[in-house]
């Protein structure tokens, strides 16, 4: 079982920038996929980023390509989300997911393991 814990997330104005953090547990985090959600009221849960086991690729939203940057740290068990020039559509409920089996997707679905999500809330 692997249990993901979200922090980083907060009210900031428009352009600023937050980062996203998600500490994993478990011994085997770094053969995993690791990605990052988002979901506003009302709207479907989407995908932002995701980024394979090594780190050696990243894969983005095209709404969030070029402002923001995922990375991890296995040695830390822990995946990041560095988000700038942030704009109010930003706003949403950010969740951190594991790929247990190590495909890059980005359907939700494809996803085993899910954080509790952490509030972004972008003001104009």
């Amino acid at each position: 079982q692997v249990q993901l814990v979200e922090s980083g997330g907060g009210l900031v104005q428009a352009g600023g920038s937050l980062r996203l953090s998600c500490a994993a547990s478990g011994r085997t985090f770094s053969s995993y996929v690791m990605g990052w959600f988002r979901q506003s009221p009302g709207k479907e849960r989407e995908f932002v980023a995701c980024i394979t086991w090594r780190g050696e690729n990243m894969y983005y939203a095209d709404s969030v390509k070029g402002r923001f940057t995922i990375s991890r740290d296995n040695a830390k068990n822990t995946v990041y989300l560095e988000m700038s020039s942030l704009k109010s559509e930003d706003t949403a409920v950010y969740y951190c997911a594991a790929d247990a089996y190590g495909y890059v997707a980005t359907i939700p679905n494809e996803y085993d393991y899910w954080g509790q999500g952490t509030q972004v809330t972008v003001s104009s």
